[in-house]
């Protein structure tokens, strides 16, 4: 992407209204992300209805905030209370708490400020870079290239499925089979409408990512709640305020901004596949960090190093996340997933089209996320002394307005009471996979995907007069279509060998 486009649309952003929503996003960010059991991907779910009663640039700034300063700040409850407040964080506790036991808490909340920006920054150069050759490529797509980009997307099913694979495919058939909901996309004949209008468009993807992620979480965690335990965690995160110096030093600088770096990018392309997040590139990174540091030793047990590291990893997914989203339409994480359906309920098609029809705005949502690195770094930096304060709110009150949320959420996108029981029925159905332990991933992306994929596929028959081959014969659709598949034998295999190392042991 040009400097000319990037710079114009940093000037058009430049308004009282989107630095002001921006602003908001950050702080929302930056609470939601202290807050244990609270995700970054609960709460742009939450908010995302709240965009849609605003211009669509305010609306993707707030967005934007909310998203990097979550992922900064899940870090702020690893380091204080060795509870990661988002799943990304896990490492940052490991070497944060340690850290913060030896009296240094503020260095290394000053640390994980500083090397989530340098991390986000990378991804977001390396997004500026490489989006716009990727678009060039999908321009040659056509139906049937879609209808196999999708598919794929969909067997992202068995990734996020945390193990438990038949479950997995299970909810992921629950998914599409919500999809067929509403007007056929070929005959435009009614299905499972059950004779409701509302039905007519479908079943609203926003009020089941609500009521799956979030009022399902919060009916899980009244579920588990133990008023013991609850007051004993609430006297642990009564942290000390004295935290210390808070900004690393420049020769800390200039030893760990290197490897830092390297981090980034590795972060970047593992964000940029689909279903890895910032969990899984932190564990990398962290680990092939100490593996070759020559303090690796320290790591897990309070080193600076280590911490530096996973922070840049953690935010280093998310460039790479909005570049498999943008580029292709394929969610890179859960968060990504619930920016798509933003993206289609503002009536914009992920792919060649974002870079040639919608370049400005493309252009400003990247611009959105180089200002919001820089808006958490200086809140996070001027209120890392401060920020144990969050850790104080007592469960029930993030219960309550994390329900209100979720109400007042899911009735705001069309006005419409059908939205909520759906988001209510969904909250009841996320309890459940929460307590039996099923995925509830598979389902959204089921949800999500299902309906591209039947249109697609069923246009690429139409226009092919019911020829199948053309799946085969046209070479991106053939290369997507092996990759499909060998996204189902590889894990077969890995299993196999595994099962035949263990028997020969």
């Amino acid at each position: 992407m040009s400097a000319h486009i990037l710079a114009s649309a940093f000037v058009e952003l430049l308004t009282p209204s989107v630095v002001l929503y921006l602003a908001i996003g950050v702080l929302l960010g930056t609470m939601i992300g202290a807050l244990p059991g609270l995700s970054a991907t609960m709460g742009v779910a939450l908010i995302t209805p709240i965009t849609f009663w605003l211009d669509k640039v305010d609306g993707f700034a707030m967005l934007m905030g909310l998203w990097n300063a979550a992922i900064f700040a899940g870090g702020i409850t690893a380091i204080l209370i060795n509870t990661p407040g988002t799943p990304a964080s896990i490492t940052q506790a490991w070497d944060g708490y340690p850290l913060y036991k030896e009296g240094k808490g503020g260095l290394a909340l000053g640390i994980n400020v500083v090397f989530s920006f340098i991390g986000g920054m990378i991804s977001i150069i390396l997004l500026i870079l490489l989006a716009d050759p990727i678009a060039k490529i999908t321009i040659k797509f056509g139906p049937a290239e879609y209808a196999m980009v999708a598919l794929f997307g969909m067997t992202m099913m068995i990734a996020v499925s945390n193990g438990k694979v038949l479950k997995g495919i299970m909810l992921g058939f629950l998914g599409l089979l919500l999809s067929t909901v509403g007007l056929c996309p070929i005959s435009g004949l009614q299905r499972f409408t059950f004779g409701s209008i509302q039905l007519q468009s479908g079943i609203n993807f926003i009020p089941v990512m609500i009521g799956l992620l979030g009022l399902g979480e919060v009916f899980f965690q009244v579920y588990e709640y133990n008023e013991e335990k609850a007051k004993a965690e609430m006297e642990a995160r009564k942290v000390s305020q004295s935290l210390g110096r808070v900004l690393p030093s420049l020769s800390e600088m200039k030893k760990w901004t290197p490897r830092c770096v390297l981090a980034g990018i590795a972060a970047t392309i593992i964000g940029a596949i689909p279903a890895a997040g910032g969990d899984i590139s932190a564990i990398i990174c962290w680990g092939n960090s100490k593996r070759f540091s020559k303090e690796g030793e320290k790591y897990g047990h309070g080193s600076a190093e280590g911490l530096a590291v996973s922070s840049s990893a953690n935010n280093g997914v998310i460039g790479g996340a909005m570049c498999t989203m943008l580029t292709l339409g394929i969610p890179g994480d859960a968060v990504t997933a619930v920016l798509l359906g933003s993206l289609m309920m503002y009536g914009m098609t992920p792919g060649h089209a974002m870079f040639n029809e919608q370049i400005g705005f493309t252009a400003q949502i990247m611009v959105l996320m180089i200002l919001a690195n820089l808006a958490f770094l200086v809140i996070g930096l001027g209120t890392a002394k401060i920020s144990a304060k969050l850790l104080n709110m007592s469960q029930p009150t993030v219960w309550a307005a994390v329900g209100v949320l979720c109400i007042v959420g899911s009735y705001c996108i069309n006005n419409s009471f059908l939205d909520v029981v759906v988001m209510f029925i969904m909250g009841i159905l996320g309890f459940f996979l929460k307590v039996y332990d099923f995925p509830s991933g598979p389902l959204v992306l089921g949800l999500l995907l299902g309906s591209t994929v039947e249109k697609n596929v069923r246009t690429a028959l139409v226009i092919s007069r019911g020829d199948v081959s053309c799946f085969v014969t046209r070479p991106i659709s053939l290369i997507l279509l092996i990759l499909i598949i060998a996204s189902f034998l590889v894990p077969i295999i890995q299993t196999t060998i595994k099962k035949n190392k263990a028997r020969k042991a």
